[in-house]
């Protein structure tokens, strides 16, 4: 395995982001067409450049997808805060600067390392479906799906539950302390910057809660608008007065089930007095020496751990990254591990997830005789057990030693399209992820919850914490995952290098909602993977797409002792940055 060497690919600078000023452009993302340094070509954006320095600092780092939040958590790091602090106030801010992809209206997962008892803390903040949906209910509807938008794919929010449940157990400072940046601009406004300007499009079918709220004026925001959310700064200051309690029992509970009642939901105050976030255990695999953690389900953080034990039994470091031959192996192991997703994930509470046979070592070498290293599968089946989107990702550290893996999603973009009266923030669609078939694991029942894309990971050596990262993108995550610790363990790159690496993704495989993989799926590639490796995965076997695509978003921090330092990364192809002091 080749070493690491951190130092040498580290900037002496304490921040890292592409912050677009005075790019000489063309296309139409502009905040004013007479102010050329407004202007932005749409197209570089999207491939632009690479090779940013490594954060390196000593006393506190975070990491997010947009400056303005991570400068936040910075300052509650400065003001005496910790890095649960820092995590929740991040995110809120994120909700506000990035609405169409998290929010409160969201869930919330997260892993935490706790400097002081030495362990790390699993929280589980997501919603459950609402009493009165189930099955029979949607059949009556005639529906052989759960529809992507709209009411019926509401499930109760966890994000606020997941920042109370955070605050209270780990963090120092109140929720009203907290949320005192996020209230401020949502109030006096934010320039829009440039990569969430291109998400921020809005077509008229959408619905006219959507429209009005983010959409002022019936004017489409563009990169450099300043954009202001009343709405949103007044529900903050409800949430700073009254914390979880006004969300899940109080007025906003109320506000939103009468929303629901008023457009064809199934909410009730039940459903949200009963709601609660829950502390878990996470989970872990060993690779080549490193203890990768996840979540257990109903996420699907355990993927990443079946693909690691797979691809643990060749010699990967021995390959050329992103060579025909590495991208093979990836691939065919994430098939496997993605059949046994799309059969067995589901809510532990309502199901029997057969969690400890999937992530064993025994498990990964019965999976691993299935892989051809010459030619790629075109059908792929489960194992056989006896007994059995749009996100956004942060990363926190502080200087006692303290680090948050926190993720948080509204699931599609702009999640279900319905923002409720008053609120300022979408409502997820993630109850779109259950499944109509009363024979599968993740089917629909009441106050279930439904299975999950979003993941945060955090990894140790020895028992001591060495890194906290996660990549966004719905089902691409935990491939994601396993591109990055390969690029880190096995081809010896730095944190924010492992990260800029082009990726594949492998689409198409079976899901949890009971969609089946035909044909053996199609891989995407993002730029500077040449041609002549798509053509050899080709030859062995693989369903080319001939159009570039962008996958995920990651951020990462590595922990160094002996001095402590951090090492943090911000992935390029979004507007964040690391920002360390």
């Amino acid at each position: 395995m080749k070493r690491r060497s951190f130092l040498k690919f580290t900037g002496s600078a304490c921040t890292s982001a592409f912050l677009g000023s005075n790019v000489s452009l063309a296309g139409n993302d502009v905040a004013d067409t007479k102010d050329s340094s407004a202007y932005i070509n749409r197209d570089l954006l999207q491939y632009r450049n690479q090779n940013r320095s490594t954060v390196v600092c000593q006393n506190g780092i975070v990491c997010s997808s947009q400056p303005l939040a991570s400068m936040a958590g910075v300052d509650i790091l400065k003001a005496g805060g910790n890095a649960v602090d820092a995590a929740i106030c991040a995110n809120a801010m994120l909700s506000l600067v990035e609405p169409m992809m998290c929010g409160p209206g969201g869930d919330l997962f997260a892993i935490v390392w706790n400097e002081k008892e030495k362990r790390l803390f699993g929280l589980n903040a997501s919603g459950r479906s609402p009493y009165n949906w189930s099955i029979s209910k949607a059949q009556e509807l005639g529906l052989k799906e759960i529809p992507v938008l709209g009411p019926l794919s509401w499930s109760v929010p966890g994000c606020v539950s997941g920042w109370d449940a955070l605050q209270k157990r780990l963090g120092r400072f109140d929720l009203a302390r907290l949320l005192e940046a996020p209230i401020y601009y949502a109030r006096e406004g934010f320039p829009v910057s440039p990569v969430i300007a291109r998400s921020w499009s809005l077509d008229s079918t959408r619905s006219s809660t959507l429209t009005e709220t983010f959409t002022p004026f019936d004017k489409s925001v563009k990169f450099g608008d300043i954009f202001k959310n009343p709405i949103l700064a007044r529900f903050f200051e409800t949430i700073a007065r009254g914390g979880s309690e006004a969300f899940y029992q109080g007025e906003i509970a109320e506000r939103i089930v009468k929303f629901s009642r008023a457009n064809g939901g199934r909410f009730s105050m039940r459903d949200f007095r009963d709601h609660k976030a829950n502390w878990v255990e996470p989970v872990s695999t060993n690779y080549r020496g490193y203890d990768v953690w996840e979540l257990p389900p109903n996420g699907q953080g355990i993927a990443a751990l079946q693909i690691l034990n797979m691809l643990e039994h060749f010699d990967v470091a021995s390959l050329k990254p992103n060579s025909a031959e590495h991208l093979h192996l990836f691939i065919e192991a994430k098939k496997l591990a993605f059949e046994d997703r799309a059969v067995y994930y589901a809510d532990m509470d309502f199901a029997d997830v057969p969690l400890k046979h999937l992530i064993s070592k025994e498990y990964g070498r019965q999976r691993v005789k299935l892989i051809n290293p010459k030619r790629a599968a075109q059908k792929v089946q489960p194992g056989r057990i006896k007994g059995s989107s749009d996100t956004i990702y942060l990363t926190t550290a502080d200087k006692d030693g303290n680090m948050v893996s926190l993720i948080q999603s509204i699931y599609y973009q702009w999640g279900s399209g319905f923002v409720p009266d008053g609120m300022g923030f979408c409502l997820q669609n993630r109850g779109q992820l259950f499944s109509l078939n009363p024979n599968h694991l993740n089917k629909l029942e009441p106050h279930k919850r439904p299975f999950h894309t979003i993941i945060p990971a955090f990894m140790t050596k020895d028992g001591k914490p060495i890194f906290s990262f996660g990549v966004m993108g719905g089902s691409f995550q935990p491939q994601g995952h396993a591109q990055v610790l390969m690029n880190i363990i096995d081809f010896g790159m730095s944190v924010q290098q492992a990260g800029e690496q082009p990726r594949v993704q492998h689409s198409e495989s079976s899901t949890p909602t009971g969609l089946k993989m035909a044909g053996g799926g199609s891989v995407g590639f993002e730029r500077h993977i040449s041609d002549g490796v798509k053509r050899r995965l080709a030859r062995m076997g693989h369903k080319i797409n001939p159009e570039l695509g962008t996958f995920g978003g990651y951020q990462g921090i590595w922990r160094k002792q002996n001095p402590g330092r951090y090492f943090g990364a911000s992935d390029p192809r979004k507007d964040g940055c690391a920002i360390g002091y």
